[in-house]
């Protein structure tokens, strides 16, 4: 397999495989919360994209030629927390200056995205990619942020639809959204034999 094969293969096994949400369980927190309206699941999306996609761009070479050779790799995650804040207050500025019914949909849940351990896992995940693999690095968070776009974007669907059907009461809200979410998990895991 070429070398563009190889970073398909990595865009895939991102995506699908090993989904950052239901298989590796980052980020349930703004995947329950924000997953009601799909108009703010979309600006979510996109808003949790740009920051995986330009925090690896920042965090990946600040690792590798600044933190290893000054022998400091262990404050990565501090490091690297920085860099996710400052990513997240500048799409946050720009979204409330130019798309403002998006800032408000939002709400607490852009903030958060700071505190989002799937920004983070990702970010620390393609360390393990090795020195000179940046492009690799890019087409792991390319697909890790696809796939949590993906899943989101399927579950508030779902959720919808199940908010106008006759669900039992006891089921009723969170506790049938967790159900859905564990049987998406399942069809999830039918695909590790893909790539």
């Amino acid at each position: 397999m070429g070398g563009f094969g190889v970073l398909l293969a990595a865009l895939i096994g991102a995506m699908l495989v090993n989904n950052v949400l239901l298989m590796q369980f980052l980020g349930i927190c703004s995947f329950l919360g924000i997953s009601k309206k799909m108009n703010n699941v979309w600006g979510m999306s996109a808003a949790v994209i740009v920051v995986m996609l330009v925090s690896t761009a920042i965090t990946y070479p600040l690792y590798y030629y600044v933190l290893e050779p000054l022998k400091i790799g262990y404050i990565n995650t501090i490091a690297f927390i920085l860099v996710i804040a400052s990513v997240v207050q500048l799409i946050e500025m720009v979204l409330k200056k130019y798309v403002e019914p998006l800032y408000r949909g939002l709400g607490v849940f852009l903030p958060l995205i700071t505190t989002n351990c799937a920004v983070l896992g990702v970010a620390l995940s393609v360390l393990d990619l090795g020195k000179g693999s940046f492009a690799e690095a890019m087409f792991v968070t390319l697909g890790s942020a696809l796939g949590y776009s993906l899943v989101i974007i399927a579950f508030s669907a779902i959720r919808i639809k199940l908010d106008v059907k006759d669900v039992p009461k006891a089921f009723k809200g969170m506790p049938i959204a967790l159900v859905t979410a564990a049987l998406m998990s399942l069809a999830f895991m039918g695909l590790a034999g893909l790539i």
